[in-house]
């Protein structure tokens, strides 16, 4: 009854009633976990199940389910994007917890401790995806999940993490410095992010596809890091456009779709439709001077202007509004 679902049957009944379901069908859908950038040599259980069907029922049509489900997949309803809000509130309460807990000389796992508190007593089921939280050089590294150094006074730490609510993921990443003020030139640099990020949620429109959207991001990318002066604007002009310079400091994509899972099964060719609900997450890697900083927010497509979902909270995101919280 709560389910909706009208009949319900045991497992032990399934191969009579799929065998008959079978014979009265034209088609037969069959759902792998297809991935356009990578293959896998495992033999999965959903590739020996298809090839179980084949061989039972070789005169029948088979057909994909996975480019129906992708589509289904990315535009959410408004009872998911409710959950959705939820996952992102609480993880805004861990944010604003950590911006007071952390000083100097704190360890990244005890960060990620403060974390797991606060969504545990929000009701989350947990976290969405191993959380990130890279102190100095270890915020360079992209998915450093080890979370076991010490955060130094002078330092920057990357926080990278969401909630998991009724099984639908938020994801947010903020950079803060451990001592509670950013030194001049770590306020350039994540000044030059949040420009980036907040460019780049303002093309998150109807239309657009995830590919030239990443292009209009690294030409606001080019024009930050020739101002940080970590590019100069004739070797820009003269570079290779398949292998851009900025990709020295910015190596990952801005974007990606979110819900049920955090990376969510999407087309990435398929332009961008109202419902749709992605993170917006530039950043800058300057390795030499172990600073790494990201920005990352989940935004709503709509059929006007895009929604973030971090700004409705207020969720601490400028230099003075997390200097703010670190000093209160």
């Amino acid at each position: 009854k709560t389910s909706g679902v009208q009949k319900v049957f045991w497992l032990e009944d399934m191969d009579n009633i799929l065998n008959e379901l079978i014979l009265l069908a034209e088609h037969v859908y069959v759902n792998d976990n297809e991935n356009d950038r990578y293959t896998s040599p495992i033999n999965s259980a959903s590739k020996r199940a298809i090839k179980t069907l084949q061989e039972r029922y070789p005169t029948h049509s088979f057909k994909r389910a996975q480019p129906i489900i992708k589509q289904l997949v990315m535009i959410k309803s408004q009872q998911e994007i409710a959950l959705m809000e939820q996952a992102v509130e609480i993880t805004d309460k861990a944010f604003k917890r950590v911006l007071q807990f952390v000083k100097p000389d704190v360890w990244e796992y005890e960060i990620e401790a403060e974390i797991t508190h606060e969504f545990l007593r929000n009701r989350a089921t947990g976290h969405a995806y191993e959380p990130i939280v890279g102190s100095g050089h270890n915020a360079c590294v992209l998915h450093y999940i080890e979370n076991k150094g010490q955060c130094k006074d002078g330092d920057l730490i990357l926080m990278d993490f969401g909630a998991e609510y009724a099984n639908y993921a938020a994801d947010l990443t903020r950079t803060i410095p451990v001592s509670g003020r950013f030194t001049p030139r770590q306020k350039d640099v994540y000044n030059a992010v949040l420009h980036v990020k907040d460019e780049a949620t303002k093309m998150l429109r109807p239309g657009i596809t995830l590919s030239d959207y990443q292009k209009e991001v690294g030409k606001i990318m080019e024009e930050q890091l020739i101002g940080l002066k970590l590019l100069d604007r004739t070797d820009v002009k003269n570079q290779n456009p398949k292998a851009p310079l900025y990709r020295q400091y910015f190596m990952h994509g801005t974007s990606h779709h979110i819900g049920l899972d955090v990376h969510d099964l999407s087309d990435r060719y398929t332009t961008l439709k109202t419902g749709m609900v992605l993170t917006c997450e530039p950043g800058i890697y300057i390795q030499k001077e172990s600073i790494g900083i990201r920005i990352e927010n989940d935004i709503v497509v709509t059929d006007s202007e895009p929604i973030d979902l971090m700004k409705n909270l207020n969720t601490p995101e400028s230099v003075e509004a997390i200097e703010s919280w670190m000093n209160q």
